[in-house]
């Protein structure tokens, strides 16, 4: 299969800050060409290569011009916006590869610099393309360098100073091993059913998984998004890709980290909700989980949410519940962008709560939380916007019978 993609004239990219990186860019374009696969190591980084190191094939300064960027200036640019350009050039250069049908996958190397440069050029390229990130800083917080791109990450383990060694070379080698059997792995062609997309947490779980259900017996093949800030925003980059014939967004917790950035499930992209409006495809939408801040360990809770109603979810996920003024600014936008879609578009509301630990009797439950949104609906949805209110919590058999009605009108 190598030899056969190198007879198709497609390579691999390796991305590296080659003045730190030199060696073991090199020794990833050799593991490549020895397994029968053209590799061109692509330069993203700030300095020229130390002298006597192997080339690289595309150089920084080729990759600063894509971004229409002087190679001049990038030692004299702040750094965080020299390395978003080099990253920017580089992601340019692969999607125009990616365009002629000559990049088969890529590969990035890296510290924290050379991680954010991959990661920034990588997301310039779609769902399908094999993409993997070797690097030093793969145990910490990496959301703001994947966004909601399926970039592979691995841990180097040991750093990359000094050239390849025997622990560094067996993490490159199964990196390379990663790209090259997802280059051979095609995936099954569609099967021809119109998708439609769907919104999940944990805490709606028994609402979506009963609507994915009754979706594919409608001759639907339901896609559900976990609403955890990518997913929301992977789901709206792919409608805009055309991937969807409609969506029930009935988890939008998403605009709650949206309006109050301390929740840790703020959508990577700004502007939740708003997309498939804009693009017009049929929608019905439900609050689930805007009753509710998502944290992390009890230990990173800010100090002004602790006195509140508490649901440990794991060790990792807490839950405190939101203030009536806190629903009622996330409901205001959530109203507030429904108006604004141009296709047909439905508000389902289960009045008796809007997620498992927030439903009647559960210990984030206010009874003032349902009629706050109906205020707001009041006074600000415009009438061209379904509204559809259910005696019953989110997770029970009603609401999902009303959502599957109103889903059947809005696409009909």
């Amino acid at each position: 299969m190598g030899e056969a993609g190198a007879r198709r004239g497609q390579w691999v990219a390796v991305l590296a800050t080659v003045d730190t990186k030199g060696p073991e860019a090199d020794f990833l374009r050799t593991y490549f060409r020895e397994r029968g696969w053209e590799a061109k190591v692509v330069d993203v980084g700030l300095r020229p290569p130390q002298q006597g190191c192997p080339a690289p094939d595309v150089p920084r300064e080729e990759v600063a011009r894509r971004a229409g960027v002087d190679p001049a200036d990038l030692l004299h640019m702040r750094r965080d916006r020299a390395l978003a350009a080099t990253g920017e050039g580089a992601g340019r250069l692969l999607a125009d590869w990616w365009q002629q049908g000559r990049l088969a996958g890529a590969v990035g190397i890296g510290g924290n610099q050379g991680t954010a440069a991959a990661c920034i050029a990588l997301r310039s390229l779609p769902l399908s393309v094999p993409k993997v990130v070797v690097s030093t800083v793969a145990s910490g917080n990496l959301r703001p360098y994947l966004q909601a791109s399926d970039i592979a990450i691995m841990f180097s383990v040991a750093d990359f100073v000094g050239g390849p060694n025997h622990i560094t070379r067996t993490v490159l080698s199964r990196a390379a091993g990663m790209v090259m059997g997802a280059i051979q792995s095609e995936p099954p062609a569609a099967d021809g059913r119109p998708a439609v997309a769907l919104t999940a947490l944990g805490n709606t779980h028994g609402a979506v998984s009963a609507l994915v259900d009754w979706l594919a017996r409608q001759g639907y093949e339901p896609v559900t998004f976990h609403a955890s800030g990518a997913g929301g925003t992977a789901m709206e980059q792919l409608a805009e890709q055309g991937a969807f014939a409609a969506v029930l967004d009935v988890t939008t917790h998403e605009l709650v980290g949206e309006v109050f950035p301390e929740d840790i499930y703020a959508p990577v992209r700004p502007g939740r909700v708003r997309t498939v409006g804009r693009l017009g495809l049929p929608q019905v939408v439900a609050p689930g989980g805007l009753d509710y801040f998502i944290f992390g360990s009890p230990d990173t809770v800010p100090e002004r949410y602790r006195d509140r109603p508490t649901h440990y979810h794991n060790p990792y996920n807490t839950n405190v519940q939101a203030r009536p003024e806190e629903v009622r600014r996330v409901v205001e936008e959530l109203v507030d962008r429904l108006n604004e879609a141009a296709g047909p578009c439905a508000l389902v509301v289960p009045l008796r709560g809007w997620s498992y630990i927030g439903e009647q009797g559960a210990a984030l439950w206010d009874p003032r939380t349902p009629e706050i949104l109906r205020a707001v609906v009041r006074e600000r949805l415009r009438p061209g916007v379904r509204y559809v209110e259910v005696d019953a919590p989110i997770n029970h058999p009603e609401f999902v019978r009303a959502v599957q009605q109103v889903f059947q009108e809005v696409c009909g």
